[in-house]
C-alpha cells in the first residue's frame, strides 16, 4: 500500500485523466440501468408454489388478474344505466389484441359474482395481461394504463402488477428526495468536521463518483441476471455513505501525516500504508457480507447483493485511486478556505497533541477502570433492545407497503369493504395425473380443511385439473401460511401430483427457503470476518470478539425495528401502516449489511489500537489512545451515514423505511456505545490475549501479514506464544517426576 501510495502520487495527473474518463463513460452507460431493471422478485422459483404457477401457466395459460379497475360514477349513476354501461363497454372494447390483453371479465359477461359492490354503484373490472413473467407484464400495464380511463366515469386501477408500478415510482422518488436531502446536509457537516472548504468537498465528490460507478457496474450484472428495482436503493444509501466514510478517514489521515512533517508524497504514501490499508480491509469486509446474499434463490436479495458489492468495492477503489491522486495535488491547499472559528481546533486534532490525554482517552480509561460492570450494563442493556424479536412474525410484500391514498392500495381497501367476496383469500391448487374419481374425492377432503370457505374447479386439460379454494384468513399472516400447510397435508393417491400456490403459499415456501439458506449465509460471513481480520491484526482472538460484539448490536436493532414497525409503535409519527409482522426478506438483508458495516467500524478502531501495540504500547494504553485517534473521526462518520440512512426513514414503501430506521438505530450505538465502552472493557479484560494467535500462526503473520508499518519491535504474539508453550512444557516435566 505504501508503494502503491507513492505510485499515485508520482502519477497522480494521470490517475486524475483516467478516473475523469472513467467516470464520463460510467455516468453515460450506467444512467440507463434504470430501465434494465426487474419487478418483484421475492419468491423462490424452485418452490412448490412456483412449479404450482409453471404447471397452470403450460395446462390453462395465465388465469390470475394482472389488473383490477374499479368504476364508478360521480354522480351516482347505478352501473345498470345504460351511459354507464355504455362508457365501461367501449373502454374494454378498445384495449390491444390478445397479445397484450389476455383476459377481461366484466360484470355483465356472466361472470360477475362479485363484481358489483353492495350499493350497486361500482363495478370492478379484473384484466389478464398477457407475458410470462412479472417484467413482461408490467411493460403490457404500461401500455394500457392511460386507456382504462371511462369517459364520465371515475376509474382506479389495482392488482399486482399496478402495485408493483406504484412501488416502483414511489422509490425512484425517494431516491430523488434522499438525494435532495442528504448531499446538501453532507457537505455542511463535512465543512463542520473538517473546517476546511476544500476538505469538505473530497468527500461528496468521491460519492458521486461511487455513484455513478455503480450504476454502470450494476448494468453490467443485469446483462447476466436479473435484478430488482430495489438494487438502486441500497447503491444510493452504502455507495454514498461508504464513499463519504472512506474518504473522511483517508483526508483526516493524510492532514495529521501533514502536520507531522511529512511532504505531500511521503504524506499520501504514509496514508495508503495505514488508512488506506484499513479501507481496504473494511471495504472487502463489507463486500463479502454483501455476498452472502447470493447464496439466496430470491432475485431480490440477490440484487441486494450485487448492488451493495457494486457500492462498496467503487467506494473503496475510488477511495483509494481518486482520492490519494486528489490529495497530491492538493497537498497543503487540502486545508484551504479553512474557517477561522475550527483552527484551533483542527491545529489540535491533525497534531495529535492530545492522542494520549483528550476526552476520548479519558472515557476509555474510565470504561477500563471497571471493565466488567460497563460489559455487563452494556451488554445486558443491548439484549434488553433485542427481547422484542423473540416474537417475531413474518410475512409477505402486499399493497400496504404503500402510503395510504395510494391508488392501487386504495383499489383493495375498497374491495374488502365493498364487494361481497372479495374479502376471502384464495390458493390455487393443481393436480396432474388423476382420474376423476380421485379428483372429486380429493376436493371433498380439501373442503373438509379448517377454515376453508370453498373449493371451485376452474377446469382439466390434458391430465391436470385445477381447483381455486378460497378460505377466510389473510393472505400473508400466520393463519393464512398454517392453512396452506394443512391443504398441502392433504394426501392425493399414489401416481397422482398435487401442487399449492397462491399468495400464503409463497410466504411460506419463501420462509422456507431463507431458513434453509441463512446458516450457510451465516456460516460464510462469519469465516470470511475471521479470516480477513486475522489477516489484518494478526489475532484469533479479535476476530471473535468483533463477531459477538458485532452480533449483539444488530439483535439490538432488531428488537427495534419489531417494536416498531410489527407492534406499531412511533407509526403515526413515522407514517406507515403497521402490519402486525415483518417482511421476512429484510431482516437477511439488515442482516448482511448491518454486519459489514459493524466490521467498517470495528476495522478502523482496532487498526489505531493495532498501531500504538506495536509501538511498544501495552494493551489499556494502545486502547485509550486507538480511541482516541479515532473516537471523533468513527463519530463523525457515523454522523454523516446516519444522515444517509436517515434519509431513507422517510421512504413511503414500508419496508425499505424499516431497513433506513433499523440501520439508523444500529450505527449510532455501534458507533458510540459499542465502540466507546463495549469494545475497550473487553480487550481490558482479555489484556494481552487480544493478540493472541498460535505460535506457527502468529509467525506466519509476522512474515506474510498486512502489517500497516514494518514491526518497530520483536513481535509479542509470537514470543508470548512460545513463552506458553515453554511453560506447559516445564509443568508438564514438573508433573512427571
Amino acid at each position: 500500500m505504501e508503494r502503491w501510495g507513492r505510485l499515485v502520487a508520482r502519477r497522480r495527473w494521470l490517475v486524475l485523466v483516467a478516473g475523469l474518463l472513467t467516470t464520463i463513460a460510467a455516468a453515460g452507460w450506467g444512467l440507463g440501468v434504470f430501465g434494465t431493471l426487474s419487478n418483484g422478485g421475492f419468491e423462490d422459483p424452485d418452490s412448490e408454489s412456483a412449479r404450482a404457477d409453471a404447471v397452470i401457466l403450460e395446462a390453462f395459460g395465465r388465469t390470475d388478474a394482472d389488473v383490477l379497475v374499479l368504476y364508478a360514477s360521480p354522480n351516482g349513476i347505478p352501473i345498470e344505466h345504460p351511459a354507464f354501461e355504455q362508457a365501461v363497454t367501449e373502454t374494454l372494447a378498445a384495449l390491444p389484441a390478445e397479445e397484450v390483453v389476455q383476459a377481461v371479465t366484466a360484470y355483465d359477461d356472466g361472470g360477475g359474482t362479485g363484481l358489483v359492490s353492495e350499493d350497486g354503484l361500482s363495478t370492478l373490472v379484473p384484466i389478464t395481461l398477457a407475458g410470462a413473467d412479472d417484467d413482461a407484464r408490467a411493460e403490457t400495464y404500461d401500455r394500457i394504463r392511460d386507456g382504462l380511463d371511462a369517459p364520465g366515469l371515475s376509474s382506479i386501477v389495482g392488482g399486482p402488477s399496478a402495485v408493483f408500478a406504484d412501488v416502483g415510482e414511489q422509490v425512484e422518488a425517494d431516491i430523488a428526495r434522499a438525494e435532495a436531502i442528504t448531499i446538501p446536509l453532507v457537505v455542511l457537516l463535512c465543512v463542520v468536521i473538517f473546517g476546511s472548504l476544500v476538505s469538505a468537498t473530497l468527500p461528496a465528490l468521491i460519492g458521486g463518483i461511487a455513484i455513478l460507478g455503480s450504476f454502470a457496474l450494476l448494468r453490467l450484472f443485469t446483462t447476466v441476471t436479473d435484478v430488482s428495482i430495489f438494487a438502486i436503493n441500497v447503491i444510493t444509501l452504502l455507495g454514498v455513505g461508504l464513499a463519504i466514510d472512506y474518504a473522511l478517514f483517508v483526508v483526516s489521515r493524510f492532514r495529521e501525516e501533514l502536520a507531522a512533517g511529512r511532504s505531500t508524497p511521503d504524506a499520501v504514501a504514509a496514508t495508503m500504508a495505514t488508512a488506506g490499508r484499513t479501507v481496504m480491509f473494511s471495504g472487502l469486509t463489507v463486500a463479502v457480507s454483501l455476498a452472502s446474499l447470493l447464496l439466496f434463490p430470491q432475485v431480490f436479495l440477490r440484487s441486494m447483493g450485487f448492488g451493495g458489492m457494486a457500492a462498496v468495492l467503487v467506494a473503496m477503489v475510488t477511495a483509494l485511486t481518486i482520492l490519494p491522486a486528489l490529495l497530491a495535488v492538493l497537498g497543503p491547499k487540502v486545508d484551504a478556505g479553512r474557517m477561522r472559528w475550527r483552527r484551533r481546533r483542527i491545529d489540535r486534532s491533525v497534531t495529535g497533541a492530545v492522542s494520549e490525554n483528550g476526552a476520548w482517552a479519558r472515557i476509555a480509561r474510565m470504561v477500563m477502570r471497571r471493565p466488567v460492570v460497563v460489559m455487563t450494563t452494556v451488554v445486558v442493556g443491548l439484549l434488553a433492545l433485542g427481547l422484542p424479536f423473540l416474537r417475531v412474525e413474518w410475512t409477505g410484500v402486499d399493497e400496504r407497503v404503500l402510503p395510504g391514498g395510494t391508488e392501487s392500495r386504495v383499489v383493495s381497501e375498497r374491495l374488502a369493504a365493498d364487494f361481497p367476496g372479495q374479502d376471502l383469500s384464495h390458493a390455487d391448487v393443481v393436480v396432474s395425473g388423476a382420474e376423476p374419481a380421485v379428483l372429486r374425492s380429493y376436493a371433498q377432503a380439501l373442503g373438509a380443511v379448517d377454515g376453508v370457505q370453498d373449493v371451485t374447479p376452474m377446469g382439466e386439460r390434458d391430465g391436470t385439473a385445477l381447483f381455486d379454494v378460497s378460505y377466510t384468513a389473510i393472505d400473508n399472516s400466520a393463519e393464512g401460511t398454517a392453512l396452506v400447510e394443512d391443504l398441502r397435508a392433504v394426501p392425493v393417491r399414489e401416481g397422482a401430483q398435487a401442487l399449492v400456490g397462491g399468495q400464503s403459499a409463497q410466504l411460506v415456501d419463501l420462509l422456507a427457503s431463507l431458513g434453509d439458506t441463512l446458516p450457510w449465509m451465516g456460516l460464510l460471513v462469519v469465516l470470511a470476518m475471521l479470516v480477513l481480520l486475522f489477516l489484518a491484526f494478526g489475532s484469533l482472538v479479535l476476530p471473535v470478539k468483533a463477531v459477538l460484539v458485532n452480533a449483539i448490536s444488530v439483535v439490538a436493532s432488531f428488537g427495534v425495528v419489531v417494536w416498531i414497525f410489527q407492534d406499531g409503535n412511533l407509526s403515526e409519527l413515522l407514517g406507515f401502516t403497521p402490519l402486525g409482522a415483518l417482511d421476512a426478506t429484510q431482516p437477511i438483508l439488515m442482516l448482511a449489511i448491518l454486519f459489514g458495516l459493524s466490521m467498517d467500524y470495528e476495522v478502523f478502531l482496532l487498526s489505531r489500537i493495532r498501531e500504538q501495540w506495536d509501538r511498544g504500547a501495552d494493551n489499556t494504553t494502545a486502547v485509550a489512545v486507538g480511541l482516541q485517534k479515532t473516537g471523533s473521526i468513527i463519530t463523525s462518520a457515523a454522523l454523516l451515514l446516519a444522515v444517509v440512512i436517515g434519509a431513507f426513514a422517510t421512504s413511503g414503501v414500508t419496508f425499505i423505511k424499516m431497513i433506513g430506521i433499523g440501520m439508523l438505530v444500529a450505527i449510532l450505538v455501534d458507533a458510540t456505545v459499542v465502540r466507546t465502552l463495549l469494545v475497550p472493557a473487553a480487550m481490558r479484560l482479555m489484556g494481552r490475549a487480544n493478540w493472541w494467535a498460535p505460535a506457527p500462526m502468529a509467525r506466519w503473520w509476522q512474515r506474510h501479514g498486512f502489517h500497516e508499518a514494518p514491526a518497530m519491535r520483536v513481535d509479542r504474539v509470537a514470543a508470548d506464544a512460545e513463552a506458553d508453550t515453554e511453560a506447559e512444557a516445564e509443568r508438564s516435566l514438573v508433573r512427571t517426576s
